[in-house]
């Protein structure tokens, strides 16, 4: 449906990348009558669909400039450039809108931590314990408002935490 782009004059076409582009961001995104008639009702929605869908791939998969024309094939060669001219040049502001809305998905963040490694030599119960512990503490956003939560870990639950992150990571690549 990216072949619709071609309908607008190419010389018309960056500003109306760069409205994509803001809708793609969080701001006002192009109005429909900006444009007068070139396009159906039916086919505006699915351009205007096709357009962001592609300006988010090609930046969350940070998409080559060779990528992307390759995936403007179908267009001509004045209104793919114009489109790979809008994503180049706002890349590191659509990169920065994707991450916040995926950090979005989630109501609590992490916003920092630290730890500290500790020796228990003794306890009330115990003259001699000589047990390493970890305290982690993580600095959470959850819905605007910041909490600490204390972690107190001894070696096996930290080795358990460790083995989590790796497979989450692992998923992190495959996902790539």
């Amino acid at each position: 449906m990216i072949k619709f782009l071609e309908k607008l004059p190419s010389e018309e076409c960056p500003k109306l990348i760069h409205r994509v582009v803001d809708g793609v961001c969080g701001r006002s995104g192009p109005r429909r009558t900006d444009y007068g008639e070139r396009w159906s009702l039916t086919e505006w929605v699915e351009l205007m669909n096709t357009l962001s869908s592609f300006i988010r791939f090609a930046v969350g998969r940070g998409c080559s400039d060779q990528e992307i024309k390759e995936l403007l094939s179908d267009l001509d060669t004045a209104h793919a450039e114009a489109v790979l001219q809008g994503v180049r040049s706002r890349f590191d502001e659509i990169r920065h809108a994707l991450v916040d809305r995926t950090n979005g998905i989630s109501s609590t963040q992490l916003q920092d931590f630290n730890w500290q490694l500790k020796l228990a030599l003794s306890s009330d119960k115990l003259s001699a314990l000589n047990t390493p512990l970890l305290n982690l503490s993580l600095d959470l956003k959850e819905n605007g408002i910041q909490r600490t939560v204390n972690i107190e870990m001894n070696k096996e639950e930290l080795q358990t935490l460790i083995s989590a992150l790796e497979a989450a990571n692992k998923v992190v690549l495959q996902m790539k």
